[in-house]
């Protein structure tokens, strides 16, 4: 058990590592089930699509500097539960915000169900409002 429960949370550090951090899109298919459910994502938008969409399409785009940093990580029987920090400079515009060159710190809890070693359901909170009425300023 302990091994299965090491090896699911190496995913979620791979996934944020080398897709969020790195921008490598090749890995999403390695990670992520075809079938997967983003229960954080808005209504109509919870497949796999819609979290390549946002994560490189727009939040690459507005922090193209972005950094994952690994706060927690609790694993239990199919589930990890991380608490991180995307760290950026808000150079590109995000969600229609002109860029305001603003250092900027993202608080997310996320916890990921995993199938077979890649994402079956992501479940997330974060601080993004925060975040946009600061970049909005």
């Amino acid at each position: 058990m302990e091994n299965t429960l090491e090896k699911n949370k190496a995913v979620v550090v791979r996934f944020n590592k080398e897709f969020i951090e790195q921008g490598n899109a090749a890995c999403f298919t390695d990670l992520v089930s075809d079938d997967l459910v983003n229960h954080a994502a808005p209504p109509g938008a919870a497949g796999p699509e819609s979290m390549v969409h946002f994560l490189h399409h727009v939040l690459r785009v507005g922090f193209p500097d972005i950094t994952v940093n690994i706060l927690d990580q609790v694993a239990e029987n199919d589930k990890v539960t991380t608490r991180k920090e995307f760290h950026g400079t808000h150079t590109g515009t995000f969600m229609g915000i002109p860029a305001s060159n603003k250092k900027v710190v993202i608080k997310v809890i996320d916890i990921i169900r995993l199938r077979d070693g890649k994402y079956a359901e992501h479940w997330g909170i974060s601080n993004l409002a925060e975040v946009l009425q600061e970049i909005a300023k």
